[in-house]
């Protein structure tokens, strides 16, 4: 067995591991004495997410929501308040975890109102977009 100290988001652990090789046990050398675990640092306070625009109050009557499918920064906003579009029409580009993500409309309609710009950060189903 070895012992490691691994950090993690500021916070230390003390780790064994044992290494097993064609289904046995290896012997390992004495590893020297690992240094105590110091106390776990504070975390970091996270990033503040830009401040988004107003969610719509109410959706009208028939209206269809597109709501962000995973967290992410709104790279690009493709359409204007009352643009039609065309169902898979790409709408705005999601950025999460270093892919870009098209945010597609699900049918036609008329564009009623856009609740983020670019470089929002935004949460899984926040809404993005109203459709009418």
């Amino acid at each position: 067995m070895r012992k490691f100290l691994i950090n993690v988001n500021g916070n230390s652990y003390e780790v064994e591991v044992e290494e097993i090789r064609d289904g046995a046990t290896v012997a390992m050398p004495a590893a020297p004495k690992a240094a105590p675990v110091a106390a776990p640092k504070a975390a970091a306070p996270a990033p503040k997410a830009s401040a988004a625009p107003a969610t719509p109050a109410a959706v009208p009557a028939g209206a269809a929501t597109v709501v962000a499918p995973m967290p992410g920064t709104i790279l690009t906003v493709n359409v204007k308040v009352g643009e039609s579009v065309k169902k898979g029409q790409v709408l705005c580009i999601l950025e999460a975890m270093k892919m870009e993500n098209e945010i597609m409309a699900a049918g036609d309609g008329k564009v009623s109102s856009i609740a983020v710009n670019s470089g929002d950060a935004v949460n899984t189903g926040q809404v993005l977009i109203v459709l009418e």
